[in-house]
């Protein structure tokens, strides 16, 4: 249970930031390297707090730890400081090349209504689950980003609107041992920011 609800905070995350830089045409003007990733969600107009992890990785016994830290850098994501809230994520070429997030859409179609070296603005409509999202990421430089979402979905028969900030700040060329993030697997919703 964990590794889902894990997976699917990864998902939030990676998705949010990286895929919402990368699925233009061009390249985001960012530079390849380790970002720190700050957010702040509100669902339904109250601040939520995305789980602390560090709660869950503390009662874990050592060696699930340490396997659970190892699985996630090799997804691209540093939670060395201890919350989904203020991560670290690597990013190479190839985390932002377009080509590699369009071919993976799955039930998810995104159209860009602004495209330019300062801001990007985009809607996603996603069939399953069914969720709109409408999303802007301001790039102030290369060495830094925001990327704000704001998505609606029904579950369980109740329609919520999440919206999420993310401020990256570039920490450097070297991930160390954090391997790049990667597009995930075809099939898999990620044009949901706030799933």
């Amino acid at each position: 249970m964990r590794s889902i609800v894990l997976g699917s905070l990864i998902t939030i995350f990676v998705v949010a930031g990286a895929h919402a830089v990368a699925r233009a045409q061009t390249a985001p003007p960012i530079k390849p390297g380790l970002w720190q990733v700050q957010s702040q969600r509100e669902i339904d107009g109250q601040k939520s707090q995305i789980p602390d992890m560090s709660e869950h990785l503390k009662n874990m016994p050592p060696e699930t730890r340490r396997q659970m830290e190892a699985m996630m850098k090799q997804r691209g994501v540093d939670m060395s400081g201890g919350s989904m809230n203020d991560m670290k994520i690597c990013l190479s070429k190839d985390s932002v090349d377009p080509s590699q997030w369009q071919r993976n859409q799955g039930t998810c179609t995104t159209d860009y209504v602004t495209r330019s070296s300062s801001a990007w603005k985009w809607h996603t409509s996603c069939r399953e689950p069914a969720a709109e999202t409408d999303g802007e990421a301001y790039f102030t430089s290369s060495d830094s980003y925001t990327v704000k979402t704001a998505t609606t979905m029904t579950v369980q028969g109740q329609t919520r609107t999440t919206r999420m900030t993310l401020d990256s700040k570039w920490l450097g060329p070297d991930c160390g041992d954090v391997k790049p993030v990667t597009p995930p697997a075809a099939g898999h919703s990620h044009g949901v920011p706030g799933k």
